[in-house]
Parts: structure tokens; C-alpha cells; sequence
């Protein structure tokens, strides 16, 4: 059984078409990277599998049970989400990684909070200091720990890096794949760089207009030899490349 399972997804919104007919699984521990022009509905994509949007037609499973039969408390632990830019809410390190458990009635002890940071290399010194003072690089790796409080089973990773520098990146990529080696956690990343694709993903996901274009692994679409030529075109902005 695959971890998530998506069958003839569409999204409207005002009247548009966003995503139109999509159909994908994802497995266990897996690392999708999807990828396509702006506009071509990646982000909306995310959104649709924690709730954030709501769709027009078809299906979402995660774990064989359909999202719209959990109550969204219970789907949002499970899937956890990291956008482009996070902000630190007001408090020490500690009290940000602590915050989602506390909202639940939960506590996270001191000792488990410096593993979570541990886990996306954070060092322990952080863990008093006011998340206000973190680097940028530091405030995005914060927000995956925070994330990761809630235990999730799925990760939806939203150009979590676009607003970094190539150190900081570096950095967030590392962690995200040390946790992923660690754990086995599945995780689908938005990406707008072909390059981090080739890093990261094993495999890709190609939207172009809300539509599917390719589905298929890292080295059959963006080997810059042998890859596929309209994933390719993107690379280098060309949208002509993509048309089918």
C-alpha cells in the first residue's frame, strides 16, 4: 500500500481550473520532488493534501484512509508542512519546537527538544535563546523541528529553501536528507530549482497548467544528457519546452 494515494484530483478556484485530473502515489519513504513553471500548481498541490485546499472531485488516501475522514486536528499532526519563509513565534528555540504539543495539551521535554534539534543540526546552545535571533538558514531548520514535534508520517516541503543563500541551503538539504535516512519519513518538496532536484529527490513529479506531464525518477528526467528535454527546457526557462 503506498503511503499516499491521489486519484483524479481537480481544484477550482474563482472559477479557474487549477489542477486538473492528477493521480499519483507516493511510498513510504519516499522523497518526491515536484517540480514546473510558476502557475503550474505545485504549491496548490500541497495544499490540497492537508487541507488547506479543498478540492473539487476525486481522491486523497494516506495510509489507505481518506483524508476527508480525519478530522483535520488529526490529518495536519500527521502531515506536516514547511513553507518558503517561516517566522519564528515569539519565545526561546525551545518554546517554538515545544509549541504544537502544547497547543494539544502535551509537553516536550527538554531532553527530546535537543533531539529534535539534533536532528535538523541545531545546536544545543540554541535552545534558550530567543528564536528571534536565529539566521535565516537557522529559522527554516527551527520550523522543521517544529514540524517534526508533532511526530508526522508525511512531510509537504514548499520551496523551503527559495529564500536562502547557497550556505543555508546547503544546510536545510543535509538536514532534511539526514532525517530522511534516520527515520524513513516521506516527503514531497516543491522545488524550483532543477539542480536541488537532482540533489534530493529520487524521484520527480512535472506539473505544467495543472496537468501531469511526467512522473519519473531523478535520473530518467533531469540527467543533463539522457534526461527528459522538456523537464530540460524548464531547467533553462524555456516554458515552449513544456507544451506536450
Amino acid at each position: 500500500m503506498p503511503k499516499l494515494s491521489i486519484r483524479n484530483l481537480s481544484l477550482k478556484r474563482g472559477g479557474a481550473t487549477v489542477l486538473r485530473d492528477i493521480s499519483l502515489d507516493v511510498a513510504e519513504g519516499e522523497l518526491l520532488v515536484v517540480i514546473g513553471p510558476s502557475g503550474s500548481g505545485k504549491s496548490s498541490l500541497l495544499r490540497c493534501l492537508n487541507r488547506l485546499n479543498e478540492i473539487e472531485s476525486g481522491s486523497i488516501q494516506l495510509d489507505g484512509r481518506s483524508i476527508y475522514d480525519m478530522p483535520v486536528t488529526e490529518l495536519r499532526r500527521q502531515v506536516g508542512m514547511m513553507f518558503q519563509k517561516t517566522a519564528a513565534f515569539e519565545g526561546s528555540v525551545a518554546e517554538n519546537i515545544a509549541y504544537g504539543a502544547r497547543l494539544r495539551g502535551g509537553a516536550l521535554s527538554r531532553e527530546s527538544i535537543l533531539d529534535l534539534m539534533a536532528q535538523v543540526s541545531l545546536e544545543g546552545e540554541l535552545l534558550d535563546k530567543p528564536a528571534a535571533e536565529l539566521s535565516g538558514g537557522q529559522e527554516q531548520r527551527l520550523a522543521i523541528a517544529r514540524a517534526l514535534a508533532l511526530n508526522p508520517s508525511l512531510l509537504l516541503l514548499d520551496e523551503p529553501t527559495s529564500s536562502l543563500d547557497p550556505i543555508a541551503t546547503n544546510h536545510v538539504e543535509e538536514s532534511l536528507l539526514r532525517l530522511r535516512e534516520r527515520t524513513n519519513l516521506t516527503m514531497i518538496w516543491v522545488s524550483h530549482a532543477i539542480e536541488q532536484a537532482r540533489r534530493v529527490g529520487s524521484r520527480v513529479l512535472l506539473l505544467d497548467g495543472g496537468r501531469v506531464i511526467r512522473e519519473d525518477s531523478v535520473a530518467a528526467m533531469l540527467d543533463p544528457e539522457t534526461g527528459d528535454k522538456r523537464a530540460l527546457a524548464f531547467a533553462e526557462g524555456d516554458k515552449e519546452g513544456l507544451q506536450p
